[in-house]
């Protein structure tokens, strides 16, 4: 079978296990996706309890990371890097579109920063860095999140963080997922009705990196 393939198909199993849903149905006995934004990524979570909102964003990020790690340890050789980019790659859509939930998952962002830790380390250094800067300066967390995967492939290109170009194509489309999981939150950044870093709101930015601004209300 073809390693791209593999890759693939572990991908996206490692990322469609639902952790937030799953940790707030063992720990509380609810259904995370019928309160709040009906999300299960961290910031959703986090209005059941902080401390699984923060569990659920940690593990999150591991599912991806896991899965760019076995792709890595199964194959070798001179296509490795895209290998692992197609597994981290497939672990952000099994998060987005888990089969388990009738393909809805999260936003991507938690299991994104995971699959691409070891691919791009210092495009997603740069990425932590922006989003702090926007979400602080501005208080809004979706918005420095989508400008992080706005920037992801740019970063990615300009410090060379590729060995093939079909991963830069791969980069691009995690992004475009990602800011596309936000058009809500791009909506109402629009109209000015986005609730801010902090503020108790009836909606939220909803996006698993705006876990420590879920944990303040």
């Amino acid at each position: 079978m073809s390693p791209y393939l593999i890759a693939a198909a572990a991908g996206y199993l490692f990322g469609s296990i639902p952790f937030g849903y799953l940790l707030v149905r063992i720990f509380t006995g609810q259904d995370v996706r019928s309160s709040g934004s009906g999300n299960i990524g961290a910031t959703n979570v986090a209005r059941k309890s902080p401390a699984l909102g923060v569990t659920t964003l940690v593990l999150d990020a591991a599912k991806g990371l896991a899965a760019v790690l076995v792709a890595r340890v199964l194959f070798g050789g001179p296509h490795q890097q895209l290998i692992m980019t197609t597994a981290a790659f497939f672990a952000v859509l099994g998060h987005v579109f888990p089969v388990w939930l009738k393909f809805r998952g999260g936003k991507g962002v938690a299991t994104s920063l995971g699959a691409f830790i070891l691919l791009t380390p210092k495009s997603i250094l740069c990425l932590v860095v922006l989003f702090l800067i926007i979400a602080v300066a501005l208080r809004y967390v979706s918005l420095g999140s989508i400008a992080a995967a706005a920037a992801f492939p740019l970063l990615a290109w300009a410090l060379n963080e590729y060995a093939d170009s079909r991963q830069l194509i791969f980069i691009t489309v995690v992004s475009a997922l990602v800011i596309w999981k936000h058009r809500q939150n791009i909506g109402r950044l629009s109209t000015g009705t986005e609730s801010k870093f902090g503020a108790k709101a009836e909606t939220d930015s909803d996006t698993e990196s705006g876990t420590l601004g879920a944990t303040h209300r």
